[in-house]
């Protein structure tokens, strides 16, 4: 019997160990990302940062899909082509996890002085952020999967895009993830969205469509990030925030969103790494470890 106790304990060790979240490698994924300057819809940024994800993560998945688009901007007379990246891990397993967050980068400062409304934001905290913490998850499941559930990663394209106002021009790579999911051969448990998670003034409250539709979902991630000291996960409410979550969930696909709104450089020229820091980067890493490890 004390040799069981002893091999468990161990066993328990080396998953706590392997689950660890490295806050730094995740802030370097960001600034890496900054970098490539803005990734806007087919801006030289976008391309070279699209090429970086799919290389990175055929690193440490087991399987990279790329579902790629084209959606036409009436306004703009313009054809986009986007890209929604899903990497997979286990695959064979039917249990399944998806976490999220979109890679590109919004196409005008409208939020800035007058002067710099239409230029392209950095995007470190509103793009880079959630990219950031979901490839460092990457390297964690690489190395130390989870024994009962599979996980998938997807980064959607075209969240940031349109213009102020105009919804249906925004969440374009979730809305096509949605329409296409019926095709897709696997399912999902639930999702969990991360949005504008960098912020070296961490504060995330209950998004109100998170809470409407899965409240016993937010309830078991605030609860986690809670009992493991992390108050900068809040009890207090958010208000509804349309985000990548809402055509999920229209679609019937369950999915919260872990955003932090109250960010004062959203969409200037002025989100850039410096606002952002490793320790808020690594709070949320390593709830959503703890959150994927404990299923």
């Amino acid at each position: 019997m004390k040799w069981i106790r002893i091999i468990f304990f161990i066993l328990i060790l080396q998953s706590f160990l392997f689950a660890q979240f490295n806050g730094q490698r995740a802030f370097q994924y960001l600034v890496k990302q900054v970098a490539f300057g803005p990734r806007n819809p087919n801006s030289q940024g976008h391309q070279a940062c699209l090429k970086f994800l799919e290389q990175e993560l055929k690193q440490q998945a087991d399987t990279v899909l790329l579902q790629s688009f084209d959606w036409y901007d009436a306004h703009h007379k313009k054809t986009l082509r986007l890209t929604n990246v899903i990497a997979r891990f286990q695959p064979e397993k039917k249990r399944r996890i998806f976490l999220a967050a979109h890679w590109d980068t919004r196409p005008r400062a409208d939020h800035d002085k007058p002067e710099n409304q239409d230029k392209p934001i950095p995007g470190a905290n509103d793009g880079a952020s959630g990219v950031a913490i979901l490839l460092e998850i990457a390297n964690v499941l690489q190395k130390q999967p989870p024994t009962n559930v599979g996980i998938d990663l997807v980064l959607f394209d075209g969240e940031d895009y349109g213009r102020q106002g105009h919804l249906e021009e925004y969440f374009l790579g979730s809305r096509y993830f949605a329409k296409q999911y019926q095709k897709l051969k696997f399912k999902h448990e639930f999702g969990i969205l991360i949005d504008m998670v960098g912020d070296a003034n961490l504060n995330i409250k209950r998004e109100g469509y998170s809470v409407k539709n899965l409240p016993w979902l937010v309830d078991r991630v605030w609860k986690t990030a809670q009992n493991m000291g992390y108050y900068e996960f809040s009890d207090q409410f958010l208000g509804y925030v349309d985000d990548d979550h809402v055509p999920l969930l229209e679609a019937g696909i369950p999915c919260i969103d872990i955003i932090d709104f109250e960010y004062p450089y959203w969409h200037t020229l002025e989100d850039t790494p410096d606002k952002c820091s490793p320790q808020s980067l690594s709070v949320v890493g390593q709830v959503l470890l703890e959150v994927l490890y404990e299923q």
